[in-house]
């Protein structure tokens, strides 16, 4: 395989058309090796358009879907980032070359180790994997925030507002929310001590992350 190639025209046939357009990001998704975040027997699988298997039952998201939640947080270099569901790494380490420090936690022992390594062989030192029950890791890192933006790396019924609460004024968060086959990527943005927006980015689905229970949606 042409990694090169593949890796261009993933980003020019999939992720241009979703809208993902910044610079900043496309030229990340470029110098960034998606493959070294794959497990061995899937790197065929790097550049496809579908959802890639890291074990554990887990998986990584499309090359787009990542790419467009990246883009919408509108990351700034000196913003403390949290993400939900490491996975192999990568997209803790799109985020950690875009903002000044990522917390990133997994509830599976084996992920949380996969994570370590790609960062670290990737270079990646501002990234921190912290490993956590399911069930703690639907309640974020209070210990380390408030954050300036929060990614969920996973579809959930509905974002908790024990996340929502620890974002700073301004700050973001990202998720995929809703049940099969319906789901949204939302931007929830902080305008308040108790007020936040919401908007709807684009319709998928994603595989759900553990330990979030399943409320009626949170109203604003």
């Amino acid at each position: 395989m042409n990694t090169e190639l593949a890796r261009f025209n993933m980003i020019e046939q999939q992720i241009r058309p979703w809208e993902v357009l910044d610079p900043g990001v496309l030229s990340l998704l470029s110098s960034v090796r998606r493959e070294d975040f794959v497990p061995g027997n899937h790197r065929a699988m790097a550049f496809v358009d579908t959802t890639v298997p890291i074990g554990g039952g887990q998986c990584m998201l499309e090359p787009k879907v990542e790419a467009r939640l990246l883009q919408e947080l509108q990351l700034k270099r000196h913003e403390k980032v949290l993400e939900i569901g490491a996975g192999s790494g990568f997209m803790a380490a799109l985020l950690a070359h875009r903002a000044m420090q990522v917390y990133t936690l997994e509830c599976r022992p084996a992920l949380a180790a996969l994570a370590r390594e790609n960062l670290r062989m990737a270079g990646i030192v501002n990234a921190i994997v912290v490993e956590t029950t399911a069930a703690l890791g639907a309640l974020g890192l209070p210990a380390e925030g408030p954050f300036d933006a929060i990614v969920l790396s996973g579809s959930v019924a509905a974002v908790p507002r024990a996340l929502l609460e620890q974002l700073k004024p301004g700050g973001r968060l990202v998720a995929i929310v809703g049940h099969a086959p319906v789901m949204r990527a939302c931007l929830y943005t902080r305008a308040g001590d108790s007020a936040w927006a919401e908007s709807e980015l684009f319709d998928t689905v994603a595989p759900r992350l553990e330990g979030f229970a399943e409320p009626p949606r949170f109203q604003f």
